[in-house]
């Protein structure tokens, strides 16, 4: 998508954090973090949500959850665990509307977090 801002920063028309890429994914550090550690992983084809998972993208989504725990290992967050968060839709908070995972973590979370 054109006007997407995660597509422009797969692109790298937009600079980012980088943490993470393959063929697939893409991750980097969200620039108004909600923890000390918050990383978004996206896939690198634009799907605009959960709710556009399909048959033709499922292994698209897949390779993306294979590489979050992965992901969060590399930022140490193995021992004292994270969280995975992703929005669907306006009512839910999703403000950019490519379907991208929230890597939250380095201290203890508050249960209103998720």
């Amino acid at each position: 998508m054109e006007n997407c801002l995660f597509c422009k920063i797969v692109a790298g028309e937009i600079p980012s954090n980088k943490v993470y890429e393959d063929e697939d994914v893409f991750a980097f550090h969200d620039i108004n973090p909600n923890a000390p550690v918050h990383v978004l992983v996206i896939p690198k084809p634009h799907i605009p949500s959960i709710a556009a998972v399909s048959g033709e993208n499922i292994e698209t989504v897949s390779r993306v959850l294979l590489a979050i725990p992965k992901i969060a290992s590399s930022l140490g967050l193995d021992e004292g665990g994270y969280r995975v968060i992703t929005n669907c839709g306006e009512d839910a908070g999703q403000t950019v509307h490519h379907l991208h995972f929230h890597i939250l973590g380095g201290k203890k979370l508050p249960v209103s977090l998720g």
